[in-house]
């Protein structure tokens, strides 16, 4: 645990930012790749810790994945159903999204699968996705819902009908996974609509998925028992990591940046057009494909904040933006109201409590009512100097990074050694433009 301080930038950030791969996407690819038959390269797959502990469990169910010396990812699939028993405990380390999405594979497939994770991970609910997976005929073994749990897997799986109770792509993902490996067609329906990665990805490699949109709900129906085939995959530019950079740009007077190829898929590119609507100056440019997925370049430059109030609908687009964009409410002029921001407190931390303590200790007034959060804006007069409690939570770190960049006075953020889990080169990337991030002296 390596503590460090975020300085008031004296010059703007300019230029074009390297920022990685979707660990969503990189997650699904690497999964998907392993269902398939053939090969699948996969171009751009973030190399954070999380994904590499995807990477090592697909491997596990003997599934051959190779880094090549150009950076491409290999990844030599078994296909539907051909996954063999792991012959050692599975530990996703911090990974939530490797976990659940791997569950739903293990829960159809014969045989025992154990998973473990850090104290992080451990502390995370996994009966939201054990409950729906037990419908297949698996059976989970665990203690109050929690890590380490063991898998049985259904002998002879069923498919499912699923209405979902918490809005959850993970959750969504696992059940649709394990109905690729049950007979027949397993459908989930979702009354509030989560990142549609999976359903997308599915397509990609040949699955018969249907979308249907109905009054009020969405209807994801997998036929079971496909061929996949391997297929090559270019991640696009993850928006939650490119958050960071795209707010830092806005607060710091001067910035002009260009981000390219970030995914703007709808249903995860939500916090920009918050920021858009309190007055960010963002555009978008050379719009694209990158296997199903919509991308284009961002140019980031400096402006002014307004508060405004983000309805509990918007929540599902940008859940895990939430931090940085407390951030930008901080330096915005008047109050920012966010609504239905339940799903936070299940986070790698209680992250609605850990946003309102930071921003607290660095002379930022805020409120929690509920599952809601009002930031008292600051109009760009930010004391700092506070001291924040990361929790173990990547996302925070990062945030407070960004607002120290803006603020009177330094703060100082008590570890960064959990920021690799989902963004290895973060520090790099700040401090090449021009951060000062070194460790209190």
């Amino acid at each position: 645990m390596t503590a460090f301080r975020s300085h008031p930038l004296r010059t703007p950030l300019l230029g074009p930012i390297a920022v990685p791969g979707d660990k969503s996407i990189s997650h699904r690819a690497l999964i998907f790749g392993a269902l398939s038959v053939g090969e699948t390269t996969i171009i751009n797959l973030l190399k954070g810790e999380d994904v590499l502990r995807t990477a090592a469990a697909v491997a596990a169910f003997g599934t051959q994945v190779e880094e090549r010396s150009d950076g491409t990812w290999v990844v030599h699939g078994c296909g539907v159903g051909g996954f063999r028993e792991p012959s050692t405990v599975l530990d996703l380390g911090n990974s939530g999204t490797g976990v659940r999405l791997l569950m739903g594979v293990a829960a159809t497939l014969p045989g025992v699968t154990f998973f473990g994770g850090d104290r992080s991970l451990s502390g995370r609910p996994m009966g939201r996705v054990m409950t729906p997976l037990e419908k297949f005929g698996a059976t989970f073994v665990s203690r109050d819902g929690l890590l380490p749990v063991a898998v049985l897997g259904a002998k002879a799986p069923v498919p499912v009908i699923h209405e979902m109770a918490v809005a959850s792509a993970q959750v969504k993902s696992a059940i649709l996974l394990a109905g690729l490996n049950a007979p027949g067609e397993t459908t989930v329906v979702e009354t509030v609509l989560t990142r549609d990665h999976t359903e997308r990805m599915l397509r990609g490699f040949g699955a018969d998925i249907r979308v249907e949109e109905t009054e009020g709900a969405r209807r994801i129906t997998v036929a079971g028992q496909p061929e996949l085939t391997g297929r090559a995959i270019h991640v696009p530019v993850d928006p939650s990591s490119a958050a960071f950079f795209v707010v830092a740009a806005t607060l710091v007077e001067g910035s002009d940046i260009t981000i390219e190829r970030v995914s703007t898929n709808p249903l995860r590119a939500g916090l920009f057009d918050v920021l858009r609507d309190m007055g960010a100056d963002i555009v978008e440019s050379n719009a694209g494909d990158l296997n199903g997925e919509p991308v284009a370049d961002l140019r980031v430059r400096a402006a002014a904040l307004n508060g405004i109030d983000i309805p509990a609908s918007r929540a599902p687009s940008m859940i895990d933006e939430y931090p940085i964009l407390a951030v930008a409410a901080a330096y915005a002029k008047g109050n920012t109201v966010m609504r239905g921001l339940h799903e936070l407190r299940v986070k790698e931390s209680d992250r609605l409590t850990a946003i309102a303590e930071g921003l607290t200790a660095c002379g930022v007034g805020v409120e929690i009512t509920e599952d809601n959060l009002v930031v008292h804006g600051c109009d760009r007069h930010i004391p700092g100097a506070g001291q924040i409690a990361t929790l173990h939570d990547h996302r925070i770190a990062m945030a407070f990074a960004v607002l120290g960049l803006a603020a009177r006075e330094a703060i100082t953020i008590d570890d960064d050694s959990m920021i690799g889990t989902s963004f290895p080169s973060f520090m790099g990337l700040m401090t090449g433009l021009g951060a000062n991030l070194a460790a209190p002296t």
